[in-house]
């Protein structure tokens, strides 16, 4: 597996919060609160991460499933909450694992700062007090780091996750360029996107796929982009980026 920089982290700053990066194994964080958190970062991290490798080890199943799991109270909370939002879009658990950590961290840190926001390869926690903008990264398409979208911080905390076809090493079926959901929940974001770029086998299915979108109550939000097209539906206010 090739390691891709995650350059427009360099883009990712907000005033009156500092940034830090947090790395576990897989786990690649990127960290805005009110100061530096690293070593309570690391561990949540550490302590949510060992919990799911333990389960997965005695259910191997669960890394490799495409399907939805079974429900399992015996499971680990973080465990529990990708289960269940995979569960709701259609797909494997695994889908919900970058968003369900990165809000299991930035609810972690709430009593330590005011706002938080947690980036996790692509899919992003955010508990913010005033409003925010966050850039759609769509790797070759001529609208890539050209639109954002804008959160409102009368939302309440929720997650706004990407998933891509055609960037990164993450499983999907389409070849959408981006496909972003805004959802109160980010492990449900995170699996929703997956669904949604599954989707997207070209720019001649946005709109069915957006459809699908508005069929899922918990999604507040959805953009897909392809190439030169882009269709948006929801709770979404588009912003142009310098």
């Amino acid at each position: 597996m090739t390691y891709e920089p995650r350059t427009y982290r360099t883009h990712m700053a907000r005033e009156g919060l500092v940034g830090f990066r947090v790395v576990v194994k897989e786990t690649d964080l990127w960290v805005l609160a009110a100061r530096d958190l690293t070593p309570e970062v690391r561990q949540v991290v550490l302590q949510e991460r060992q919990q799911l490798e333990t389960y997965i080890s005695g259910h191997p199943g669960f890394l490799e499933a495409l399907a939805p799991w079974p429900e399992d109270p015996f499971a680990p909370q973080v465990a529990r909450e990708m289960i269940a939002a995979a569960a709701k879009v259609g797909v494997g658990p695994m889908a919900a694992v970058a968003g369900a950590l990165a809000e299991r961290v930035g609810r972690a840190l709430a009593r330590l700062s005011e706002e938080v926001i947690i980036e996790n390869g692509g899919d992003i926690f955010l508990n913010i007090k005033n409003p925010a903008t966050i850039g759609l990264f769509a790797g070759k398409s001529p609208l890539s780091g050209k639109v954002g979208l804008k959160i409102d911080p009368a939302w309440g905390p929720l997650g706004v996750c990407t998933s891509s076809g055609t960037v990164g090493h993450s499983l999907s079926f389409g070849r959408a360029d981006a496909a972003c959901v805004i959802a109160a929940n980010t492990a449900l974001a995170d699996a929703a996107a997956t669904a949604l770029g599954n989707r997207v086998p070209d720019a001649g299915a946005i709109n069915l796929a957006l459809e699908w979108a508005g069929t899922v109550p918990e999604i507040l939000g959805a953009v897909v982009i392809v190439g030169e097209k882009l269709g948006v539906w929801g709770r979404v206010e588009l912003a142009p980026l310098s």
